[in-house]
């Protein structure tokens, strides 16, 4: 039950497309499997992190913020997304692939910085957090566990739910990797001109809810 909890949460949060997923295959699409694995990653340890600040007890912290602070970070968050956006459509007009893809390049902070924007400045992923920490205590769902061993407890389904968050963006990275030497240059283009209007469409949204 414990691990199936962690499996399931985890994939609740990888799982459903948006700003992070678009994210991770863009890496992978301009760069390389590494890249991409590099952004999927730091989304897993993200993860992890907030599913354990939020089972230790993060949902009861009532945080003195002013009323419009949300409001304030759904713009910050829609600015970056929309940044990101525009250097994907961008790059879009002008993406070669590289001569040789299967070499592996060193490792480059724009993936993980990437990522990091997305997370903190996302408060759907804190409420989301809040509301799975609420329902594995609330419910009782992990039982004695949490009572006997209390913050191991929270240590150690916040391990399997950032394990499953990350064999999602591992497979998700391999299957677009797999498949991309076979996509031609024109294709590639158009998949990143996508993308960057998904996420334009992911940062309106975001000032839409400002006014919601």
């Amino acid at each position: 039950m414990f691990v199936l909890l962690g499996v399931f949460f985890g994939l609740l949060a990888a799982v459903p497309l948006g700003p992070v997923n678009f994210f991770v295959v863009s890496q992978a699409l301009k760069r390389d499997f590494f890249h991409g694995l590099l952004a999927g990653l730091t989304a897993a340890f993200l993860d992890t992190a907030f599913c354990f600040v939020a089972l230790a007890g993060f949902f009861k912290i009532k945080l003195k913020l002013p009323p419009y602070s949300m409001s304030v970070l759904k713009v910050v968050a829609a600015v970056i997304v929309f940044l990101l956006a525009l250097k994907l459509i961008k790059d879009a007009k002008s993406f070669e692939i590289p001569e040789d893809r299967d070499r592996v390049p060193s490792a480059a902070p724009k993936p993980i910085l990437g990522v990091i924007l997305l997370y903190i400045t996302n408060p759907t992923l804190y409420m989301f957090w809040i509301f799975a920490a609420g329902t594995v205590t609330g419910h009782n769902l992990l039982g004695q566990n949490l009572v006997r061993y209390g913050t191991w407890t929270a240590v150690g389904f916040a391990l399997v739910v950032g394990l499953t968050s990350l064999g999602w963006y591992a497979g998700l990275v391999r299957f677009v990797s797999h498949h991309q030497k076979r996509i031609r240059q024109q294709t590639f283009r158009r998949i990143l001109h996508y993308l960057g209007l998904a996420l334009v469409g992911f940062a309106i949204y975001a000032l839409v809810s400002v006014f919601i």
